[in-house]
């Protein structure tokens, strides 16, 4: 395991204060339309709309503390790349995102307004990495790698220490899965602080990597991803997460594009929330649980909601 449980802790202090101590609370019409009582973890309520910020403030803090960094760049299909472009801007860093051309042009649009100069390159995120590092190859700037880079993972982690401290029962944490960051640190952070949580990974069918990876014991060829949830549509497993995120995850669970699609509409009927289809899977993943969450405390994180309205109407209206 790379984590270690006093640098998430440290990490909460190095953090904006803007991205931390987000609204964690049970919601009773969601708890009542799904049978169990949900807790929603909102990590949308901050200017990047999405929990990325935890990890590229816990990475940058660390580098300027090490030393002078004038530059990074990253590869992203959009919310790493907002959250790093912001963190950069307050540091006097400039900042480079490197993203598919089929990327969310919502996002990309926010990454530029951020600050960032953004390079677009064709094909899917794996790509944009490999732009990415032979950009920071050339250049000097430092490469932040999602997942990858230790930082990303232990300042989502303090999400995970957040909902150790809600009060009374916690019987499971589902956490959405794309490249394994947020995985991984909140089921670090839970394993270390609320022990009897059962720790749940929930991805698209159409995304499966990780979940396969995590099934197999060892990273599994997959096709290209088609789901509409494009924050964890990642095709590749980085071993290093693998080996962190089997230590912690109790289970890993796939759901199909229209559990996805409901959960978006039930968070915006019942809880008044519009969130990006990556954000829905905890709650996919009860509806198709087939009874496995009824009268249990299940959390769920509100990873983002940079979403187009038009996608979003056209979603939860189909």
């Amino acid at each position: 395991m790379r984590l270690e449980l006093g640098r998430v802790l440290a990490a909460r202090g190095e953090i904006d204060p803007v991205f931390v101590n987000t609204p964690q609370y049970e919601c009773g019409p969601l708890s009542d339309a799904l049978g169990c009582r949900v807790v929603v973890k909102v990590e949308t309520l901050n200017p990047v709309r999405c929990f990325k910020g935890r990890g590229t403030e816990t990475v940058l803090a660390r580098l300027e503390a090490e030393g002078e960094v004038d530059a990074v760049v990253c590869a992203s299909a959009g919310n790493l790349g907002q959250a790093l472009a912001f963190s950069a801007r307050r540091r006097g860093m400039k900042v480079t995102v490197v993203a598919s051309s089929a990327a969310n042009p919502l996002k990309i649009e926010r990454m530029r307004a951020l600050g960032a100069d953004v390079m677009l390159v064709d094909g899917e995120i794996e790509a944009a990495l490999e732009t990415a590092e032979r950009y920071a190859a050339g250049t000097g700037a430092f490469l932040v790698q999602d997942s990858l880079d230790i930082g990303t993972c232990e300042g989502a982690a303090t999400i995970g220490v957040e909902l150790s401290e809600l009060p009374g029962d916690l019987d499971a944490v589902l956490i959405s899965l794309g490249a394994g960051a947020m995985a991984s640190g909140v089921g670090f952070a839970l394993k270390n602080l609320r022990k009897t949580a059962e720790v749940i990974c929930v991805q698209p069918e159409q995304a499966p990597a990780m979940t396969l990876a995590l099934r197999a014991g060892r990273p599994v060829e997959v096709g290209r991803p088609t789901t509409i949830a494009d924050g964890v549509a990642g095709r590749y497993v980085i071993p290093e997460v693998l080996e962190d995120l089997s230590s912690v995850a109790d289970d890993a669970v796939l759901v199909s594009e229209e559990a996805i699609v409901e959960g978006m509409r039930l968070l915006y009927l019942h809880a008044g929330l519009v969130v990006e289809p990556a954000a829905a899977l905890g709650v996919a993943a009860i509806l198709e649980g087939r009874g496995r969450f009824d009268g249990r405390t299940v959390a769920t994180i509100l990873c983002g909601s940079n979403v187009t309205p038009t996608d979003f109407a056209r979603w939860i209206r189909s």
